[in-house]
């Protein structure tokens, strides 16, 4: 069995709104990440909010078993991504499928191809690549949970992925959405002409 966590912990400064509640296609960009992570290996599914956790949990319907708070997302990302290791810690899963909420241009089969290149190698990390950049989300094996949880702050997941960089596997894709980042509503219009101003 593999986890899926969706990152939604930031502040979302630059956006001025939480990005997890932007539209995307009829859904919020958190719909759509938990509507393409369910997968028949996912047998867990975690989102981990923080800074906007109030407005998220009010804007998505959420089973209670899937939020996990971090209550220190001042400190970056690391600090979510020890959230929901710290919540997976009594269920036995083989990886963590790792996506971040303002990344959420990715479809079913990316995910798809992401867990069959990590069932084909289910010790090695798995990272989607467009035109030779890497993207997300990564599929972390668990072996490397405790690497992760320990990572320098500053640096965070991309210390683990330094550290084994001979255990990486790259997924080729033509999907670009694997490496935009929308960040600020400047990208979400140029993306999104409609759906931003809705």
């Amino acid at each position: 069995m593999l986890a899926a966590v969706i990152l939604t912990g930031g502040e979302s400064r630059r956006m001025g709104s939480p990005k997890a509640l932007l539209p995307y296609r009829g859904k919020t960009f958190l719909e759509h990440l938990l509507e393409i992570t369910t997968h028949p290996r996912i047998g867990v599914q975690r989102v981990v909010t923080g800074a906007d956790h109030a407005e998220i949990t009010h804007g998505v319907a959420l089973p209670p078993g899937v939020v996990v708070v971090n209550r220190r997302w001042q400190r970056g990302q690391l600090s979510s991504i020890r959230a929901a290791i710290e919540s997976l810690r009594s269920m036995e899963t083989e990886g963590m499928l790792l996506a971040l909420v303002d990344h959420p241009l990715v479809t079913r089969d990316v995910v798809a191809a992401l867990i069959a290149a990590f069932d084909g190698s289910p010790r090695s990390i798995v990272v989607p690549v467009w035109r030779g950049r890497r993207g997300h989300p990564v599929i972390f094996p668990a072996r490397l949970y405790s690497e992760l949880y320990a990572a320098p702050e500053d640096v965070g997941a991309r210390a683990v992925l330094w550290a084994h960089k001979n255990e990486v596997v790259e997924v080729r894709t033509e999907e670009e959405g694997v490496v935009l980042n929308i960040n600020d509503r400047d990208t979400l219009e140029r993306l999104f002409p409609s759906d931003s101003t809705a």
